[in-house]
């Protein structure tokens, strides 16, 4: 039926997977009770928002042809109205894409790593519909849209600029953050000599605290400061975006899922979109 959307979380019992399903749930959208995940996780987790309760059955990695024919049924059960997320391991990426574009399912990538160019190219290939993005923040997709726009009007602005960036994630997070590559990327464009393995990626909970992280969101959060100083150092530029707890990216993520399933319901030629296009049709609520 027009308009019915049903997601797949893959990524619990994790925090964010289940920040995700509670957003998802409060959308309207109905939670599969099936749902990829991690070796040795839990063979079943349940999902609370509300009055609303799921009982989500997870098949773990270290039985990928499990993984894959539940996929497969619940694509030939859900039809065109299943969206697969995945917030789950950086490792997983690769391994999980191969599995969506397989099955031919839909699906928005918010695992940041793995390799993105095999990643791309094999989305592409497959002709799945997908949203691939590093940050699902509108606030911070918009700051991330405006500095690729100014990387393109004035390029070159910042050359002779030297360049700190410190991010601070969670304890858990294994990899560094993938907005603050693009941002890199944007910056270099700008003129600046900068990579990405200068990102300096805070782990350590003490260390945090004295970045600012407020004691009781050191098991989600998101800072990132980006600092420009000018070769003789009289002129300093400072960029900065701090995200206590992960409800914003959890709304961006069912502003993703909606947007993807109208691309999918009209036909779209194009099939793969990043979250500046969804926040450039105005579908981020």
């Amino acid at each position: 039926m027009s308009g019915v959307v049903t997601v797949m979380m893959n990524g619990l019992p994790g925090a964010m997977g289940h920040e995700v399903s509670a957003a998802c749930i409060r959308r309207g959208f109905t939670l599969a009770p099936s749902a990829m995940t991690g070796a040795g996780m839990p063979v079943e987790c349940e999902v609370k928002e509300g009055d609303i309760s799921v009982k989500v059955r997870l098949y773990g990695s270290d039985d990928p042809a499990g993984q894959r024919q539940m996929l497969a049924t619940a694509v030939e059960t859900y039809g065109d109205s299943l969206v697969v997320i995945d917030f789950t391991h950086p490792s997983a990426v690769n391994p999980n894409s191969e599995i969506y574009t397989a099955t031919g399912a839909a699906f928005v990538m918010g695992t940041t790593g793995g390799d993105r160019d095999k990643l791309m190219a094999a989305t592409e290939a497959s002709g799945v519909y997908a949203i691939i993005a590093p940050n699902m923040g509108k606030q911070i997709v918009a700051l991330q849209a405006t500095m690729e726009r100014m990387a393109t009007d004035f390029p070159g602005a910042f050359s002779g600029y030297k360049m700190e960036v410190t991010e601070s994630h969670q304890k858990t997070k294994a990899d560094t953050s993938g907005t603050a590559k693009d941002m890199v990327r944007s910056f270099n464009a700008l003129g600046l000599d900068f990579s990405v393995d200068q990102i300096e990626k805070v782990r350590e909970e003490e260390a945090q605290k004295q970045f600012g992280v407020p004691e009781e969101y050191l098991g989600g959060h998101a800072f990132h400061t980006y600092t420009l100083r000018s070769g003789d150092g009289s002129v300093e530029f400072q960029f900065k975006h701090n995200v206590c707890g992960r409800r914003t990216y959890a709304e961006g993520v069912a502003d993703a899922v909606a947007f993807l399933s109208a691309k999918r319901r009209e036909g779209s030629g194009k099939k793969i979109f990043n979250m500046i296009d969804v926040l450039s049709a105005g579908a981020m609520q």
